[in-house]
């Protein structure tokens, strides 16, 4: 492996069809960038290697599954020495999508998606009794105008993960 690693111009063409179309099979891939199929398959084991694409997923309609509610919860957590227990709790309930720690008004942010009202209630009672936590500030979400996971890619040098992770 080199010390630099890097996607270039069909790497990135590869990335933004798999965003817009993550089940688009291997051999329309590559008639798209206009490589073999293995030349592209060997590409994406390697994005997938490095780290650059991390999995494949569906993306559900949550309101045809009675998610109705989608909520950021802000959460106050008093001492650093509570964050890993914080962290553990909220990433292992189902109905949290997104753990962040943030700059603030709180320590902590989730996204949240539950069926109504009610449950919402008792997930933030939940938080709420967590040791640490010293209080929650939620945000209702009433329309979303746009979500995505899609990123804008240009080739580029890869940036380390041991650069991302958390001390």
């Amino acid at each position: 492996m080199s010390a630099v690693e890097r996607i270039d111009e069909i790497d990135v063409r590869i990335l933004e069809l798999l965003q817009e179309h993550g089940r688009m099979k291997r051999n329309r891939i590559a008639e798209e960038v206009g490589l073999s199929v293995p030349s592209v398959s060997e590409r994406m084991r390697k994005l997938e290697e490095r780290g650059v694409i991390t999995g494949y997923h569906a993306v559900l309609d949550h309101k045809r599954l009675h998610f109705d509610i989608t909520a950021f919860i802000r959460v106050i957590v008093d001492g650093s020495e509570h964050y890993p227990e914080f962290i553990r709790r909220a990433c292992a309930l189902d109905e949290v999508l997104e753990v962040h720690s943030i700059t603030g008004e709180g320590s902590h942010i989730l996204k949240v998606r539950t069926h109504n009202t009610t449950t919402l209630e008792r997930l933030l009672s939940r938080i709420q009794s967590w040791p640490g936590v010293h209080g929650t500030i939620t945000s209702i979400v009433l329309s979303t105008f746009k979500e995505t996971r899609q990123l804008p890619v240009v080739p580029t040098e890869l940036v380390s993960v041991e650069a991302f992770e958390p001390s």
